[in-house]
């Protein structure tokens, strides 16, 4: 009997728990009455990751107050919650939004650089247990590199000039990687041709990068390999000029006899 009477309330307050969860979850927060105190609760929110109130309160501060310059604000947090619970598509379309509503505004580059950050956020994963991230689709650093660029072009003296620039040689960095992984996978199944297309897009479209003395010599062999003296010996010319002065350099010179 006494086991029956521990297991019934054990029952209840499990139940009372779940009960009192589920209606914190779904109730509304204690909203203030000024809209910059809302802001400033979401904003708690947000650091917390509770995203369900903070985007209670930024969504109640855009209804309420839509004539005050905090509407605003909040539009940008609720792109920012959707960022940060890692719903990347939805987050960029408010970004975007923003800016085609407000391109005037004093935060529109902030707009600009997060809908950039999006795809820099969905890169392939590292994680060790899977294949390394160049072997992967590289659709999302394609799309981060154009949007860094753009970003570049549009606000030159924004306050995140400079990690844009970190994140497009990131990614142009990664997709010379992957353009070499490609060429690599060709070498080893002798197919000349393919070998020397990819090298020759990684230089063309990703020329400065780490991976460049490893492609112009590999391209030298493709060429060699495809009996075109002249394309081999112009692939070494190019190291002169891109890598004048090293050690990469004097190899070339001295496989081209002079």
């Amino acid at each position: 009997m006494r086991s029956a009477v521990a297991f019934l309330s054990a029952f209840l307050l499990f139940g009372t728990g779940c009960a009192s969860l589920t209606q914190g979850q779904a109730g509304e927060p204690d909203y203030a009455a000024v809209a910059d105190e809302n802001l400033r609760l979401g904003s708690e929110a947000l650091e917390n990751k509770d995203f369900f109130r903070a985007q209670k309160y930024f969504e109640y501060v855009r209804t309420k107050f839509p004539y005050q310059e905090a509407a605003r604000e909040a539009e940008l947090k609720l792109a920012d919650v959707d960022f940060e619970r890692d719903a990347f598509p939805e987050a960029k379309e408010q970004y975007q939004a923003f800016i085609k509503l407000h391109p005037t505004h004093a935060k529109v580059d902030y707009a600009a650089f997060r809908s950039a950050m999006t795809h820099v956020r969905a890169y392939p994963s590292e994680f060790f247990a899977l294949p390394p991230s160049r072997e992967k689709d590289q659709g999302e650093i394609r799309s981060a590199l154009v949007a860094m660029e753009e970003f570049l072009r549009q606000y030159p003296q924004s306050q995140y000039v400079a990690e844009a620039k970190t994140q497009r040689e990131d990614a142009r960095r990664r997709l010379a990687s992957h353009e070499l992984y490609a060429a690599q996978f060709y070498q080893k199944r002798e197919r000349w041709k393919a070998v020397a297309q990819r090298l020759e897009g990684l230089l063309r479209r990703y020329p400065g990068t780490e991976y460049e003395e490893e492609a112009l010599f590999d391209l030298h062999e493709a060429y060699v390999k495809l009996n075109d003296t002249q394309k081999a010996q112009d692939t070494l010319r190019q190291v002169l000029r891109r890598l004048p002065g090293t050690p990469a350099a004097e190899r070339a010179q001295r496989m081209l006899g002079s």
